[in-house]
Order: structure tokens, then sequence, then C-alpha cells
């Protein structure tokens, strides 16, 4: 399925006094990759949301292998697991610099009417963008 990587620089910020990035930051890490995933397909999250669909998140799982350290480029690979329907499900590795893999990890997001707020289809126009 489709993929896409993208490039973090480790803030200061997001580590602890030891320089490790601390685990809250890797959902931020995440949604960063997925909205880059979206924008490469030609989607604007933004666009999306002022047309009546939202996306939260259902599920989200992390597998820890490696810490990641104050300023590291991290490397984010995101790869849609399967077609989506009423939900939309991505995996993600993140690598360092050296290639290390840091973090495995997935989320699963349901596609949500904003008015309504109850779960919908995938809209058609991210299916056809799928499909090229």
């Amino acid at each position: 399925m489709k993929s896409h990587t993208n490039f973090v620089k480790v803030r200061y910020a997001e580590t602890d006094q030891m320089g490790v990035v601390h685990h809250g930051n890797y959902p931020q890490y995440l949604e960063i990759a997925r909205i880059e995933w979206l924008e490469q397909l030609g989607i604007s999250y933004k666009t999306m949301e002022e047309n009546g669909m939202m996306l939260p998140v259902y599920e989200m799982h992390f597998r820890f292998i490696k810490p990641a350290f104050f300023g590291d480029e991290l490397r984010i690979t995101t790869r849609l697991k399967s077609q989506p329907n009423v939900k939309i499900e991505f995996e993600y590795e993140v690598h360092n610099e050296a290639g290390d893999l840091l973090t495995q990890a997935s989320t699963v997001l349901v596609f949500m009417d904003s008015k309504s707020r109850r779960p919908v289809r995938c809209p058609e126009y991210i299916l056809d963008k799928l499909k090229n």
C-alpha cells in the first residue's frame, strides 16, 4: 500500500533530563507523518475538516525499541495498512540518522461526520487518490 517518508528533528523541549525523547511526543510525530502522507496524495486535512469530515484516533500502539535523543533527525515511514472503509489504518517505523529502528507504531482512525459525530465511509475522492 502507499507509503511516505518524512523527517522530524528532535527539539530540546521533547526530551527528558537524559536527553531522551519522552514517549508522550510520539503521537505528535505520527500526526505530522499522517498529515504529510495525506498531503503527498493531494489531500488537505484542513479542507477535509472544512467539508465536514473528521478523523479521530480510535487506536494507537507503540513498540519502543531504542531511544531517540535531542538533535536526532528522525525518519518516519508511514504506510497505509489496508484499503480504508469506515476506518483507516496506518503503520509507522521511526529510524534515526544511522538507520537504527527506534520505534514501530500503528494507528486506527475513523472517518466521522463532524455534524452528526457518526462514523461514515471513506470519501470517494480519497479512494480515488489511492488508486493512482
